[in-house]
């Protein structure tokens, strides 16, 4: 957003034929000319990319920086790893510490870039786990895994004394859902650690979320909070270059808050930050797709994350990591991305 309250949609192309006056997106392989500029009353239009209000086409333009030594010039996967007995979608069959550690290493075996070990269900209608719980149910799992799989390690979670725990076990990325709001020493860790961090929408906490979630403008309002988080976070010692954004898909959201989420996902890169979309399996999925089961969404979850990758998305946070990859390095070469 600039300082007449307008924003800058880059309207995201992969073709390899590109026009002269187009710029990289993010230092990446997708480029665009064009943007859409959106203001609380709705679109006025389309404009050119040099048309950009200097500061905000810097921060559409310039590269993201990597992910332990995954750059981000190109889409990466997220494995998901939940030690949990309650997660939506695999509850319970990676709760025991072995079983997680062998999760996470099929899933590094498959292609998954980076792995997300969480201990706490953020899923709708969830409670809070104790911090030493959830220190309990990942430390094993973290400690089994660094040095013996090439992919670095998030920690899923919104407290400080699990993220000290974790990095000092070797993780070397923070995933805070709710985007440092839940636990006021949770910046000192992101800022002191160096580590990346990624800051998530969401309205309301996982117990509430649900019940009748209202926006005025779903797309802007979560801009405008991802706005403020990040501002926060930078104005306590976190550097723009460190912080990746999450709009949280189903958190705090209906179907169609969702969908208008991803068909306006490109809006994010205005923030300067890489984008990170977890919807994988998710509600409106099954909802859509005819798949009550979480464990049938896989097409489904495929189908939203090249969506994503489309409009420059960089990280995707998956649980069906090796079909996934398969997916996307097919749309990679048949878009000329190879």
């Amino acid at each position: 957003m600039t300082a007449d309250n307008t924003y800058y949609r880059p309207i995201v192309q992969s073709d390899p034929v590109r026009p002269a006056d187009a710029v990289s997106l993010a230092g990446g392989r997708y480029w665009f000319d064009r943007a859409e500029c959106l203001q609380r009353g709705g679109s006025h239009g389309l404009i050119s990319a040099g048309q950009v209000p200097a500061e905000l086409l810097e921060r559409l333009c310039s590269p993201r920086r990597p992910v332990g030594a995954q750059s981000l010039d190109r889409a990466r996967l997220m494995g998901i790893v939940n030690v949990t007995p309650d997660s939506f979608s695999d509850g319970g069959q990676f709760h025991r510490s072995g079983d997680a550690i062998a999760q996470a290493r099929q899933l590094a075996a498959s292609g998954a870039d980076i792995l997300d070990i969480g201990g706490e269900s953020t899923r709708p209608g969830a409670t809070v786990v104790p911090a030493d719980e959830e220190i309990a149910r990942i430390q094993p799992v973290i400690e089994a895994l660094v040095g013996t799989v090439d992919a670095p390690i998030s920690v899923d979670t919104r407290k400080a004394d699990v993220g000290r725990v974790a990095l000092a076990c070797g993780a070397s990325m923070l995933n805070d859902v709710s985007a440092l709001s839940y636990d006021p020493q949770m910046i000192e860790i992101a800022r002191s650690s160096g580590a990346p961090i990624c800051l998530m929408h969401a309205q309301g906490d996982p117990e509430t979320m649900q019940d009748h979630p209202h926006y005025d403008d779903v797309v802007l309002d979560v801009y405008d909070y991802l706005e403020k988080r990040v501002a926060f976070a930078e104005a306590n010692g976190v550097s723009r270059d460190r912080i990746i954004v999450d709009p949280g898909i189903g958190f705090g959201k209906t179907l169609d808050h969702n969908l208008r989420l991803l068909n306006n996902i490109s809006l994010f890169h205005g923030l300067g930050c890489a984008i990170l979309l977890g919807a994988s399996r998710k509600r409106f999925i099954g909802t859509i797709g005819d798949a009550p089961n979480a464990a049938d969404r896989a097409p489904g979850s495929i189908a939203v994350a090249l969506a994503a990758v489309a409009q420059g998305v960089q990280i995707v946070r998956v649980h069906d990591v090796e079909q996934t990859r398969q997916a996307l390095a097919l749309f990679h070469a048949v878009t000329g991305q190879n």
